[in-house]
């Protein structure tokens, strides 16, 4: 999930590990559980947001699975599905981080969130989805 100001700074959270690994919100369905259900948790889980206006992008990309994250999945497989939402807010807001995965985070603006977003994905819908 992509969470931006309307003056497009996007919020980019850096994990654990790697710790080089910058991203925008993310996780992955639990069972039973609708995408949209799995981005609000998240959204609350990593952030600690709660109650907000998350809009769904109607769009998914798939993608490879990076090596240092397969073990996570059943054998053999390596591609997966990353639904995408967003959420607008009006200004930056301080964020709660959930620190056994993430130890900072940013808003910065489009271009550099871009930039620094690690996963190529992530770059394609910060630079689709957060105006310019």
């Amino acid at each position: 999930m992509i969470v931006y100001t309307q003056c497009s700074e996007v919020l980019l959270l850096r994990r654990k590990y790697p710790s080089d690994f910058w991203q925008s919100v993310t996780g992955s369905l639990e069972w039973g559980e609708e995408p949209i259900d799995a981005a609000i948790r998240e959204l609350r889980e990593e952030t600690g947001l709660v109650n907000q206006a998350v809009r769904d992008c109607h769009s998914v990309q798939s993608f490879e699975i990076y090596s240092i994250w397969r073990k996570r999945y059943a054998p053999g497989v390596v591609m997966n599905q990353e639904h995408v939402y967003r959420l607008r807010l009006p200004e930056k807001v301080d964020i709660r981080l959930d620190p056994r995965e993430h130890v900072e985070f940013q808003w910065l603006p489009r271009l550099h969130a871009a930039d620094l977003a690690f996963s190529h994905t992530n770059q394609a819908a910060i630079l689709r989805w957060v105006p310019e």
